[in-house]
């Protein structure tokens, strides 16, 4: 089926926030008495964070703050941190601009609205996009498609006819259970996840993006 439409995720594709949410989580975390390692990976990659803290709550229980409480913390502290030292990731804004030659643009991540819209507005990049949504307000986050079937529904556009570009297993599952084709661009010590395979394209940076690749499927 021909695309006609792109739908991005954001933390850990178009800004190098997946260290900050770790740095947060250790930060946070870590007062409650949950022993997050500096140099660990996060296990909890592509899930929204209400169910982040919910995960590290059944293994590590803390007493006094509660759900709402420690995620509200966390969202705050990960928009300071991208405001104090957070980056666009190389080729972020060309594929974007390669992107929307195309096609309508949407954004769809696990974060929640609040925080996608105060990181795009930082880099000045919420008006690329045609719609922006967060997993936060579906039933359940990725890797169940709800988020992508949402974004693809207000841009019009049925999902099979969709690429989505995914850092994370969750985020390629997901994607491909809506349907849709995914350029999946991990990072280095995630590449081997059987997740990756799925994709149709897999690329080590969004630098590496082609037109000529876009030109057949759109």
């Amino acid at each position: 089926m021909t695309l006609r439409a792109t739908v991005f995720d954001m933390d850990g594709l178009l800004i190098d926030s997946e260290i900050l949410w770790h740095q947060a989580e250790v930060e946070i975390f870590g007062r409650l008495g949950v022993p997050l390692a500096d140099d660990g990976g996060r296990s909890t990659k592509g899930m929204y964070v209400e169910e982040v803290v919910r995960y590290w709550y059944a293994h590590y229980p803390w007493q006094g703050a509660g759900v709402a409480e420690v995620t509200a913390r966390l969202l705050a502290r990960v928009g300071d941190l991208v405001e104090e030292v957070g980056r666009l990731l190389p080729g972020a804004v060309r594929a974007i601009d390669l992107a929307s030659e195309r096609g309508p643009v949407a954004l769809a991540s696990s974060t929640p609205q609040a925080l996608i819209e105060r990181c795009l507005g930082h880099f000045g990049l919420t008006e690329r996009f045609a719609t922006i949504h967060s997993a936060d307000v579906e039933p359940f986050g990725k890797p169940h498609p709800g988020v992508f079937l949402t974004a693809a529904h207000a841009l019009g556009v049925a999902a099979p006819s969709c690429l989505v570009f995914e850092d994370s297993a969750a985020g390629v599952i997901a994607a491909k259970a809506a349907q849709m084709s995914v350029v999946a661009v991990p990072v280095a010590e995630d590449r081997d996840q059987a997740a990756f395979a799925l994709a149709d394209l897999v690329l080590d940076s969004l630098e590496d993006l082609t037109s000529d690749w876009l030109d057949e499927r759109f």
